[in-house]
């Protein structure tokens, strides 16, 4: 089952906020697929995602380092952030063993899509549009997605579609 919304956000501030809600409801295990162009907010959302989480940042893209891990402040998940930009295949992903704190981590990786599948048979995508206006496509791929896509349904552009 999977569950999808759309969302826009009209400034940087709503990026943010609608990542510091999404981050209170996040557990360990939880990966986020981000994708969108250049300039489309993924690093403000993941920074809305820290903030919720309660991580030790200061939360910038991991472009050169690939991956980055804020360990919380109080006392839940560690934020694993990765950055895929640079990363050719799925083999290179694997290479980063992700998956060693996965169950204990949320991890959200930018420029995931077609890469980070691989990493949980749940995860939340989030597509990103936009600079100015962006809007935001959701699709939960699991049961888990349902609630919290669901949770945030007053946030969303349309209702919360279950296909």
């Amino acid at each position: 089952m999977a569950r999808s919304a759309t969302f826009t956000w009209r400034s940087t501030e709503d990026t943010q906020a609608f990542g510091r809600r999404l981050g209170e409801v996040l557990r360990g295990g939880d990966l986020i697929v981000l994708t969108g162009d250049l300039g489309a907010g993924k690093t403000t959302l993941t920074q809305g995602i820290a903030e919720g989480l309660g991580v030790r940042g200061p939360i910038t893209s991991p472009t050169f380092v690939i991956a980055r891990v804020h360990p919380s402040l109080v006392g839940g998940p560690a934020l694993v952030h990765v950055d895929a930009y640079r990363l050719g295949s799925a083999l290179e992903l694997d290479d980063l063993d992700l998956d060693a704190d996965l169950d204990a981590s949320v991890t959200v990786v930018e420029w995931g899509a077609g890469l980070a599948e691989q990493l949980s048979e749940e995860r939340l995508e989030l597509t990103l549009n936009g600079e100015a206006v962006r809007t935001v496509h959701a699709h939960g791929v699991g049961a888990r997605w349902d609630a919290v896509l669901g949770g945030l349904a007053d946030l969303a552009d349309d209702a919360p579609a279950t296909s």
